[in-house]
């Protein structure tokens, strides 16, 4: 049984450390630099001995425009022929005539572009001794020291939000010579130097995923301030005689009309001296990074004094090592403070802020994967303690819902709005441009729950009422229009559309995608339809309309389970055309969604489970970041901790890097090499969480996926639903504290511990004890 009692005081947090990121050696790749970012400005920080590199990124620097000519003009009048073809069973025929009609037709999708590296290369010759690197994310800092040449050099790195510049502090002990510089090549671009300020002036311009031409205006300014002497040369600045040195870095472009060289020389003049930018930055980030701490065992002193990447390596090798395990969780949060703030002018993109160039130059787009990529960007949002990093995400969910009001038009002839499987800075809502990926038809959904989940967990009737309930209402009224009614059955059918990205074999032996009532979309229609019949209900509005969705609700298609034992993935149990593949998409029931739970619907969870046996059990089964991630949440919700565990084993060793960061494992998904993923890290740590805790409306559950390893343990901070912070304490397996906060007086909680439960209402912080 739970026992309870009423604790006066909020519960503290106390001494608070993050964790560190160590090295021994200068970073030569760009997996090896270290992150650090601002919410607009990133870099990679290399911390190189003879020459330091900054790689940089912005949020907004995107070739590309915005677009009213992406939708084919062919597909309203050919999309009856397409849907009449898929009920009749004539799936291929189906599908070559969605391919000639239905795709999108970009002409200047765009990409976030990779930015020049500013270079810092010292005239100091001799061997480099006692070198140590780091990255602490306790005050997100990037320090270096090392000895050369008989000097020591210490460097300070950090991208400030409050003052919304990336500051390089440089001391050494005796004076030296050095020359700032930017690298070429990234974007076209001219060079000057004027004074203490070295300046770049280029355009996001590429013709891999735009037309060459179009993108934005970039201005990167950089100034020193030193105690030697400074000389600007047409391309670079000299420095000589300097023992000191504070580099500011700004970025501006003309993102939404704005005058990127107003905005890169006012942040670079007006920015204060050293001390002041230091504290400003540690009194931004610390409140946000010290919300949540996480405490499941200690690592032997042999292992502990290793730097990152040779701890990395153990644990590949089947090593135990539960403090990297922790910052691996806390690294993930980490990436999201620096990525998103509540000011950012773009979300996360697929990798994230920072960019290594790969995918923008490659076959993918460094853009919005909505196909749960951007959704796994902020998995780790709202449960540990970062909701407010989601703000420039709805910010982006607005202008894609008004492109997508023109798509359900132009595309569908339906009111309301919808999206596809991707999108750019503009808000691209036309279908993509290639059958089997392309045709994500409820990604608008997929991606707008995360308004809903931001509602569960603070409950602000006025966000729900101005920002949430708006942008869901308008994707129902699309899909109450949209879906097909079934003549053989009478069920409401969505499609033509995939499963994203997945194939299937029709009785004939073809390959096809698309296809009407996959139970991806039947799960995210579900949804939307219950969560707007619920929010008309707490607004009290729109009963008539509440009335149509509880109505199409009832003749949705069931889960049904297939001759595998297998959680079908279509309405018909096909057999998979490429029965590895890393979409498990149907499987959303389980997480995000819980339409289907162990307690509630055990044949169906074990069919979940089935699924996720046969996959991985396939030959060439696609194991990669966000996979791994993605199988963490399902376990969890499984509650099987062990299972989850043994995926983030696997993502750390096998798709994590030397700075851990998370990457797309090269041969998958058409790229040949290893491309970075910013969804990896935030979903493994959001997908962790839930180990500790998960929560609906209705009830709050402590611990309902401890994994065996970790018998002991502690994490504070976590939110749950309904608006309460969680601290929980274990020892031996079992609970031995909970405190539970309600953020507003006079809460009313249901707290689960195994199969016990208590109803509460919780005034302040009460704390419980199992007995």
């Amino acid at each position: 049984m739970l026992s309870y009692s009423v604790v006066e005081a909020s519960p503290s947090v106390g001494a608070f450390e993050a964790g560190r990121l160590w090295y021994s050696r200068p970073a030569e790749r760009w997996f090896e630099a270290l992150p650090i970012g601002n919410g607009r400005l990133g870099a990679m920080v290399y911390s190189g001995d003879r020459v330091e590199r900054i790689q940089l990124s912005e949020s907004t620097a995107w070739s590309g425009a915005a677009s009213t000519t992406d939708v084919s003009p062919t597909a309203l009048e050919n999309l009856p022929a397409i849907r009449q073809l898929l009920l009749d069973g004539q799936y291929a025929a189906a599908q070559a005539l969605a391919g000639e009609h239905l795709l999108g037709q970009p002409t200047a999708f765009g990409t976030n572009v990779q930015l020049p590296e500013l270079l810092v290369e010292f005239a100091v010759d001799g061997q480099t001794t006692s070198y140590e690197r780091s990255l602490d994310l306790t005050d997100a800092i990037v320090r270096t020291r090392f000895e050369r040449g008989g000097i020591v050099f210490e460097r300070e790195a950090f991208a400030s939000h409050a003052d919304s510049v990336i500051v390089v502090r440089l001391t050494n002990s005796s004076p030296v010579d050095f020359t700032i510089s930017f690298s070429d090549g990234k974007i076209p671009a001219t060079v000057s130097a004027d004074g203490d300020t070295l300046r770049l002036l280029g355009h996001a311009h590429e013709s891999l995923h735009s037309d060459g031409s179009t993108g934005a205006t970039v201005d990167i300014r950089a100034r020193v301030t030193t105690d030697g002497s400074t000389v600007a040369s047409d391309n670079h600045l000299a420095v000589t005689g300097a023992t000191s040195a504070t580099l500011l870095i700004a970025i501006g472009t003309d993102w939404l009309g704005a005058d990127p060289a107003e905005r890169s020389a006012r942040l670079v003049v007006n920015a204060a001296g050293y001390p002041t930018l230091r504290q400003a930055h540690l009194d931004d980030y610390r409140p946000l990074i010290s919300r949540v701490a996480l405490d499941i065992g200690r690592t032997g002193e042999a292992v502990r004094e290793l730097p990152t990447d040779e701890r990395r390596e153990l644990l590949a090798k089947g090593g135990e090592d539960p403090e990297l395990l922790a910052l691996y969780f806390q690294f993930g949060r980490y990436l999201t403070i620096a990525g998103s703030r509540a000011d950012s002018p773009l979300p996360l993109a697929l990798q994230g802020l920072w960019n290594d160039g790969l995918a923008s130059g490659g076959p993918w787009t460094n853009d919005f994967h909505l196909d749960i990529n951007t959704q796994q960007n902020y998995w780790a949002a709202e449960i540990t303690g970062l909701g407010e990093s989601q703000l420039p995400l709805f910010d982006w969910i607005d202008r894609l819902r008004s492109s997508g009001q023109r798509t359900a038009r132009e595309l569908y002839g339906v009111p309301g709005w919808v999206s596809h499987t991707v999108s750019n800075a503009w808000g691209y809502s036309a279908p993509g441009w290639g059958l089997g990926w392309g045709m994500h038809v409820t990604s608008g959904i997929w991606i707008s729950l995360q308004l809903w989940e931001h509602f569960e967990y603070n409950r602000d009737l006025t966000f729900l009422e101005t920002r949430a309930y708006p942008v869901l209402r308008d994707a129902a009224e699309f899909f109450l229009a949209y879906l097909t009614e079934d003549p053989a059955t009478g069920l409401l059918l969505s499609g033509p559309s995939d499963s994203p990205e997945n194939w299937y074999l029709t009785p004939d032996g073809e390959q096809c995608s698309l296809s009407m009532g996959n139970t991806c979309d039947t799960v995210l229609i579900e949804a939307l339809f219950r969560i707007c019949s619920e929010a008309s209900v707490l607004l009290d509005t729109d009963d008539t309309f509440r009335s149509h969705l509880e109505a199409a609700r009832k003749k949705l298609p069931p889960f049904q389970i297939g001759k595998y034992g297998q959680l079908q993935e279509w309405l018909t149990d096909f057999d998979e055309a490429v029965p590895s593949h890393r979409h498990t998409s149907h499987l959303i029931a389980l997480y995000p969604e819980r339409q289907i739970t162990p307690r509630e619907h055990p044949e169906l969870a074990a069919a979940c489970e089935t699924t996720i046996i046969r996959r991985q059990a396939a030959d060439g089964w696609e194991q990669t970041e966000w996979v791994e991630a993605n199988l963490m949440a399902y376990y969890a919700r499984l509650l099987n901790g062990d299972q989850a565990l043994s995926h983030y084993r696997a993502l750390i060793s096998d798709a994590s890097e030397s700075n851990l960061l998370s990457y797309s494992v090269a041969g998958i998904a058409g790229v040949t090499e290893n491309i970075y993923a910013t969804d990896g890290n935030t979903g493994a740590t959001g997908a962790l969480a839930e180990l500790f805790l998960q929560s609906t409306a209705d009830e709050i559950e402590l611990l309902p996926a401890l994994p065996s390893a970790w018998p002991t343990g502690e994490i504070r901070g976590l939110r749950a639903r309904g608006g309460f912070t969680v601290d929980l304490a274990w020892r031996e397996g079992r609970l031995t504290t909970a405190r539970i906060t309600a953020l507003t007086p006079n809460q009313s909680a249901r707290i689960r511990y195994r199969d016990d439960l208590v109803e509460l209402l919780i005034t302040d912080t009460v704390e419980l004890t199992p007995w």
